[in-house]
């Protein structure tokens, strides 16, 4: 071969092998491409379940998140509800020692109605102040007997009063906003 015949040669020669190189680039982009859609659709169908899973895990917290803000709205509002139930409770024997005091005192004799006036409005002061404060006073005379309020000291039978009503309060109850802060000491009817 001539010189000439060489460098015309050489030209179909690289033209050949870059066409080669392209069909082999060709053939390895389909083996690739299908080895690839598989994996794309499987990460597809992963990243799809994440977001999923994480939207879920949004809820879960934002309801976790509002159940605590109720339960600490609720917790306080007890508190603030039934802060006084202690000091209630410690005043509920003075108010029973001024009733007992009304109650023993001779209310003919003119040196003491003074004094009986003077303890009948420091009762009558204490138990509006309690009241201001949602101490409810229990009273329950002739109604029927309930054991939620009710502390039954004696059962005496009585013809006149229905059964299982409460027919004298031994020591009155009192609630703290609808809660039992003491149950009445009653006497219930029975039948004869």
């Amino acid at each position: 071969m001539t010189e000439e015949q060489d460098k015309a040669a050489q030209p179909d020669e690289e033209l050949q092998s870059e066409e080669l190189k392209q069909d082999e680039a060709v053939e390895l982009d389909v083996e690739l491409s299908g080895e690839l859609e598989p994996s794309l659709e499987e990460q597809l169908e992963a990243a799809k379940q994440t977001v999923v899973d994480a939207r879920e895990q949004s809820l879960r917290a934002a309801a976790e998140a509002q159940n605590i803000r109720r339960r600490a709205e609720k917790d306080a509002e007890n508190a603030r509800k039934f802060a006084l139930e202690k000091f209630a409770g410690d005043m509920l024997p003075v108010v029973d020692n001024l009733d007992r005091a009304l109650a023993s005192a001779d209310v003919e004799d003119e040196a003491l109605k003074s004094i009986l006036e003077g303890v009948e409005l420091t009762r009558k002061t204490l138990i509006d102040a309690l009241a201001r404060h949602n101490v409810e006073q229990l009273n329950p005379v002739g109604e029927p007997f309930n054991p939620e309020y009710h502390e039954a000291m004696a059962m005496v039978p009585n013809p006149d009063v229905e059964p299982n009503s409460v027919m004298d309060v031994m020591q009155k109850g009192y609630t703290l906003n609808g809660r039992l802060l003491r149950a009445a000491m009653v006497v219930i009817a029975k039948a004869p």
